[in-house]
């Protein structure tokens, strides 16, 4: 099921309040965003599906065009998380690393909606949850940009829930930056931050040597202080989660961080597989092999990396804790 931006909400604070995290999946092709879903159906639980700008323009979805790959990524998300299949899985889907000239106006058109026609039916797609890539931006500019999709969400009379981040790649992030930036946007477009992304220690990307620096109670630390700066709950988005250990990473979740970022690790589990399946068919590539035609098929590599990429999907989001949680919040909408 897709979430529309309140019951996104609503799932953020369920996670929150059962002390689980949502695996967030930075999907970049049609068969990555059915093995995610595939994944999360076995083991019941939520998942967040995240398209970057480079997915938005890449050859699966926009093909140079933004604004089409993200028509057409919603449509298709669309059509598969509110399919009988899967039916009972909580589906978010989140924009990422949307930075740049094209920054409004593709994530004006995630919150306002995209139109999309179905014969002579025109309906508009709307992203559960938007944010910002502030690794550019001071901030100052980090506040004004969400303010002003804020605006432009208010103005046209749609809910809009909003991921805020610091610089998360720079350390930890201290408790007054974040007082600075949650407390603007909270003092001018109350209620829209329903994540915070701040430094915890870890970094974008893959790390061989992990990341020692990762605190844990900073997580409690910060759920505490969104709390008496917004008078609500509100949950800690993980980036840079690919380095991090098990254990960390369980333990992050117990401590409120609600929605966990992967990207790398992700791209390299298929990938490997996809050189496997290419190395191992090798034989059967030749035109006058029998199963030439079966072996050079895409869905013949499809099916290779998602034998092997959704049992480790399953296991991190039952990691996490989000095993069992999703047909329960699915029901609890009514």
């Amino acid at each position: 099921m897709l979430l529309d931006p309140l019951q996104s909400r609503a799932l953020f604070c369920d996670a929150l309040k059962r002390r689980y995290a949502i695996l967030a999946v930075n999907a970049d092709s049609h068969s990555a965003v059915t093995d995610c879903l595939e994944a999360a159906r076995q083991v019941q639980a939520p998942v967040i599906i995240e398209t970057s700008l480079w997915q938005l323009e890449g050859h699966a979805y926009g093909a140079g065009d933004a604004l089409l790959g993200l028509a057409r990524y919603l449509a298709e998300l669309a059509v598969l998380a509110n399919s009988h299949r899967f039916g009972e899985v909580p589906v978010v889907f989140h924009t990422d690393h949307i930075k740049g000239p094209k920054t409004v106006g593709i994530l004006t058109a995630s919150l306002l909606g995209v139109p999309v026609r179905l014969g002579e039916v025109e309906v508009r797609l709307r992203a559960s949850t938007v944010s910002l890539d502030s690794s550019s931006l001071t901030d100052e500019q980090n506040i004004d940009l969400l303010c002003e999709l804020a605006g432009a969400a208010g103005a046209a009379g749609v809910p809009a829930t909003f991921e805020m981040e610091s610089e998360v790649d720079e350390g930890h992030t201290p408790p007054e930056r974040t007082r600075k930036l949650i407390g603007a946007v909270e003092a001018r477009h109350p209620g829209m931050v329903w994540l915070w992304a701040p430094g915890l220690g870890t970094r974008h990307g893959l790390s061989a040597g992990g990341y020692p620096e990762f605190r844990v109670d900073l997580v409690e630390a910060n759920v505490r202080l969104l709390k008496e700066l917004t008078g609500r709950d509100v949950g800690v988005a993980l980036h840079g989660s690919s380095g991090l250990d098990e254990r960390a990473l369980a333990a992050a979740a117990r401590s409120g961080v609600v929605k966990v970022n992967w990207s790398s690790e992700s791209l390299l589990w298929r990938s490997n597989a996809a050189r496997d399946y290419y190395a191992e068919s090798s034989a059967k590539m030749n035109p006058k092999h029998a199963q030439w035609k079966a072996t050079a098929m895409d869905s013949g590599v499809q099916s290779y990396v998602s034998a092997r990429y959704v049992p480790g999907v399953a296991q991190r989001m039952t990691l996490l804790g989000g095993a069992g949680h999703g047909p329960a919040f699915v029901r609890g909408l009514g």
